[in-house]
C-alpha cells in the first residue's frame, strides 16, 4: 500500500471516532442535564448556561480533529519525507 491510501485511512478515522465521541459526549451530558434541571429547576439557567458552553468546546475538538485530517489528506507532510528515503 502508499502513503496516500494510509493518509486517507488516517484521515477517515480521525473524522469519524471524533465525530463518535463528539455525540456520545454531547449525548451524556444532555442527559446528565436534563436530571439536573429535573432535580433542582430553579438552577435551571445557570445550568443551561453551562451545557452551551461544554456542547461548542466539545464540538471545537471535533473540528478541531477535522481539520487536522483534511490538512494531512490535502497537504501531506510525510510524502516529502518518503521520497528522499535510499531506496
Amino acid at each position: 500500500m502508499e502513503v496516500i491510501s494510509f493518509t486517507a485511512l488516517a484521515a477517515g478515522l480521525i473524522i469519524g471516532l471524533g465525530a463518535i465521541g463528539a455525540c456520545i459526549g454531547i449525548g451524556i451530558m444532555g442527559s446528565k442535564y436534563l436530571e439536573a434541571a429535573a432535580r433542582q429547576p430553579e438552577l435551571m439557567n445557570e445550568l443551561q448556561t453551562k451545557m452551551f458552553l461544554l456542547a461548542g468546546l466539545i464540538d471545537a475538538a471535533f473540528i478541531i480533529g477535522t481539520g487536522i485530517a483534511l490538512w494531512f489528506a490535502t497537504a501531506n507532510p510525510f510524502l516529502a519525507q518518503i521520497a528522499n528515503l535510499p531506496k
